[in-house]
């Protein structure tokens, strides 16, 4: 299976839009959306009600038994996360606590334990044809890495048959999310938009693609809000050795699409947005050696 993973180094720039149209334009088996912080992938394909879904347990957090503290503060004094609140008995905080467990060893009752903590749920999203695997991280929650891994195992899971093509909508960032989602992957493609904070993440990101060894390319949408702002990145991009794949110019109709749930390919193939995603979809399925469905 080939995996493109789609990225920016920064939130709102259309890794999604181009996401949801690549899964329409390559008919794929197999997404995942590895945006665990707000997950929309499967909003803009028009999906509402999921097909599977499980609880997922990070790391396992401190518990305080209130039947068997002695308040005697030995806990308090040795966290180091400020994550346990004195009183008669100690409580401890859960969004604070890191589950490094020290709280345990220094308890001299031993009223405290690990207990497994639910920080978040996976999904299965199911059309005619194909699978979208997707998270949330609860509320304060961690592990976000770890999540996105279960996400993109549980895609290959459900994904049956022989699955040639899987889209992966990452993150904004560099974080553990981001490291997690292009892992194992054959090509990143990195969407930006022409302005000094575009380019700035742009670097970040194609940094740690290049850390891992992922193969990158660039995309600029919205190219013509600010034409000094594109000219910029492509001067970057060629000082790097970075294929330019395709600019795409703003349109209205994107969000419009995006309220009407479905992807933007689908509704305006026709537009001049629509035509430079399919021309940036074309070039990209030739990067990863397939053949056009």
């Amino acid at each position: 299976m080939r995996q493109l993973v789609i990225l920016s180094g920064k939130g709102g720039t259309g890794k999604t839009t181009l996401a949801s149209a690549f899964i329409r334009l390559s008919k794929t088996r197999a997404c995942a959306d590895c945006d665990v912080d707000a997950p929309n992938l499967h909003l803009v394909n028009g999906l509402y009600t999921s097909h599977k879904s499980a609880p997922y347990f990070g790391l396992p957090l401190a518990e305080i038994n209130p039947a068997e503290c002695i308040s005697c503060g030995e806990c308090h004094k040795s966290c180091r996360f400020d994550a346990i609140i004195p009183g008669n008995p100690y409580r401890i905080n859960p969004y604070a606590c890191e589950g490094c467990g020290v709280c345990t060893l220094v308890c001299p009752v031993f009223a405290i334990k690990m207990k497994p903590h639910k920080a978040g749920s996976m999904t299965l999203f199911r059309t005619a044809d194909a699978v979208i695997s997707t998270a949330k991280l609860a509320m304060g929650s961690g592990t976000s890495g770890l999540l996105v891994s279960q996400v993109k195992k549980r895609m290959k899971e459900a994904a049956k048959g022989d699955v040639p093509f899987a889209v992966i909508d990452g993150s904004p960032g560099i974080g553990c999310p981001v490291i997690s989602a292009c892992a194992g992957t054959d090509l990143g493609l990195l969407v930006t938009e022409p302005s000094l904070m575009g380019l700035h993440d742009l670097k970040r990101v194609l940094g740690t693609l290049r850390h891992f060894h992922v193969p990158a390319v660039i995309c600029i949408n919205k190219a013509d809000i600010y034409p000094e702002g594109t000219k910029a990145i492509r001067e970057f991009a060629a000082m790097e050795g970075i294929e330019v794949i395709g600019e795409i110019p703003y349109d209205e109709d994107i969000p419009r699409s995006m309220i009407e749930g479905k992807p933007f390919t689908l509704l305006f193939p026709d537009s001049s947005a629509g035509r430079a995603i399919q021309h940036v979809w074309e070039k990209t399925i030739r990067l990863l050696q397939l053949e056009e469905e």
